[in-house]
């Protein structure tokens, strides 16, 4: 069933979406060269839990971590660890998840590790655009195929693939909702878009072939040809006429342009 949030539910799904954000923020400063992934896990924990939330991720179906951090052909759910050392060139994805006031806020970004290859590059560039379009999409009447119509267009346009296997998902009081949000389909279809609804919206974008790999972790997927891929994600209210950001960060707030 899908919910619709009242008023007070909004407003401290604001609130959440506000730390996930912020979370995301303050950790990019630390992200470079010779770092572990584990350092940046235990950053975010402390960071979340002295804001007075809890990183949804930790311990959910046994998740062993307070992030997730999905480095170069890691397609999402890498836990963080110690031997994952970060080296120029990479590129690493940070998916970040606050339990606030009993709701979820989630987001994620791909950041470059110092001086990244123009071709991946590119696929972080593009794959941020998908995003960005998927949402503009987004407005009472509108349907959630629109949302995979888009991203699929614009991914398929620039010869990479999207991944199908894993896909967006409502938020609120629980960490993963109703409706799924695909992020490959036929505009018109799917389930109707309402005002009050909050889901996220969070494309896998491969430079290579979309089929992935299950390691024996149970958690980190790869991309089976073990080329690179990229992920953004945003937590999204559907508002009067339109839609709002939750979780839109300082850096995206001068440049980004709704439609």
């Amino acid at each position: 069933m899908i919910s619709i949030k009242s008023s007070r539910e909004i407003e401290l799904m604001r609130k959440t979406c506000e730390l996930a954000k912020s979370t995301l923020e303050y950790i990019e400063s630390y992200i470079k060269p010779g770092v572990s992934t584990e350092e940046l896990n235990q950053l975010c924990h402390e960071y979340i839990i002295k804001h007075d939330a809890y990183p949804s991720p930790l311990n959910y179906h046994g998740f062993p971590k307070s992030v997730c951090t999905s480095l170069n052909e890691v397609i999402c759910h890498g836990i963080p660890n110690n031997k994952d050392i970060l080296k120029d060139g990479d590129i690493l994805n940070i998916d970040v998840t606050t339990y606030l006031n009993k709701f979820h806020g989630d987001t994620n970004k791909t950041f470059f590790v110092g001086e990244v290859d123009p071709e991946i590059k590119k696929l972080v560039d593009v794959t941020y655009d998908c995003m960005r379009a998927g949402i503009n999409t987004v407005r009472p009447g509108s349907h959630i195929g629109d949302i995979g119509a888009i991203i699929q267009e614009i991914a398929h346009g620039h010869g990479y693939s999207v991944v199908e296997e894993y896909c967006g998902h409502g938020i609120g009081r629980e960490f993963h909702e109703e409706p799924q949000v695909v992020h490959v389909g036929k505009k018109g279809t799917g389930v109707e878009v309402k005002k009050g609804m909050t889901f996220t919206i969070e494309p896998m974008i491969n430079l290579g072939s979309r089929h992935c790999k299950l390691l024996k972790d149970n958690w980190t997927v790869i991309t089976k040809d073990k080329k690179p891929s990229a992920q953004f994600e945003h937590t999204i209210l559907v508002t009067d006429e339109g839609h709002e950001i939750l979780t839109l960060r300082k850096e995206e707030s001068k440049e980004w342009k709704l439609s």
